[in-house]
């Protein structure tokens, strides 16, 4: 499949030469004015590489890097400026990793190469994080051996989740980081005792405090990992309640990131969909019951309704 690449400049002139600069390469060219345009087209497309103006009003290049590296990590970013002082250069390698640079006004050849270099780097990027994927579904399942009734339920909620994001029209990117997020959203529980997590009766108090560390220790583990903010978002806080009275900070309602709270649905779904070693599984009419009463307490109420589109699909 052709790779898309997004040039970024409030001078058309610039985003009509570049596209006819690169008409007939194989390429899919997108274009956007702004860097606020750039965003909602880099949340909604996978973007190779981004070509962006530093000079621009409202959100110059720079911060629009930024912005990128958060939300799309693997997209190489290309900066066009007029005037690439050392202060400048620095602070886009230092917060938006620019991989080249582009000098305007620019020869047809610098900018092809400089295209080129980066469709390659992107390629290199997408092989690393395929082998990334592998690390990080095996990390899941081995976080799965210390308890031996949750074993696939990574991999359940990994897909319940996607689905309800498909439902409610979540970027194909976020999609990407909810997976990796329901994979190790229980990854802290590796410093919790297998004593504990296998208790079989309702836990203690003082078991249930230790267990809810499992949701701030993992997310050390995904942050020094470097995995995204949405990654680390999911493992921390998949056990707020959407009425305020989760943990670990009590937040509420749409506080909560939406990556969390759609993990947060499909958790409690695969749950309640298992045998665990202090009640069975329920019937599919039970769980739908459950759940529904769980609305606006426990969940978010849109959440719930994309999961029951869900199950009735």
């Amino acid at each position: 499949m052709a790779e898309t690449i997004l040039f970024v400049d409030d001078e058309k002139v610039y985003l009509d030469y570049t596209c006819g600069l690169f008409e007939n390469r194989g390429l899919t060219v997108l274009t956007a004015s702004s860097g606020i345009e750039a965003l909602q087209i880099v949340n909604q497309n996978i973007i190779a590489v981004v070509v962006a103006d530093n000079q621009m009003p409202g959100m110059n290049g720079l911060e629009l890097l930024a912005k990128i590296k958060e939300i799309s990590p693997h997209t190489v970013k290309i900066m066009m400026t007029g005037s690439a002082d050392l202060a400048t250069t620095l602070s886009a390698i230092n917060n938006g990793e620019v991989f080249r640079f582009v000098v305007k006004p620019w020869k047809d050849t610098e900018m092809v190469k400089a295209v080129k270099d980066g469709i390659r780097r992107f390629r290199i990027l997408q092989s690393l994080k395929r082998e990334d994927e592998f690390v990080l579904h095996s990390l899941a399942q081995t976080i799965e051996l210390k308890d031996a009734c949750t074993k696939g339920h990574c991999d359940r909620v990994a897909t319940i989740a996607l689905q309800i994001a498909v439902k409610l029209g979540v970027s194909e990117n976020k999609q990407e980081e909810i997976k990796f997020g329901s994979w190790l959203h229980d990854c802290g529980k590796i410093g919790v005792p297998e004593a504990v997590l296998n208790a079989p009766r309702q836990l203690t108090e003082e078991e249930f405090e230790l267990v809810k560390n499992h949701s701030v220790w993992g997310c050390t583990v995904v942050r020094k990992a470097n995995l995204s903010e949405a990654v680390q978002n999911i493992v921390l806080y998949h056990h707020e309640r959407y009425d305020g009275r989760g943990y670990p900070s009590g937040l509420q309602g749409n506080d909560i990131p939406l990556e969390a709270r759609i993990v947060a649905v499909a958790d409690v779904y695969d749950a309640l969909s298992v045998d665990r070693p202090y009640r069975s599984k329920l019937s599919r009419e039970q769980i739908i019951e459950t759940i529904d009463g769980m609305r606006g307490t426990y969940l978010d109420p849109e959440i719930v309704d994309a999961l029951f589109a869900v199950i009735d699909s």
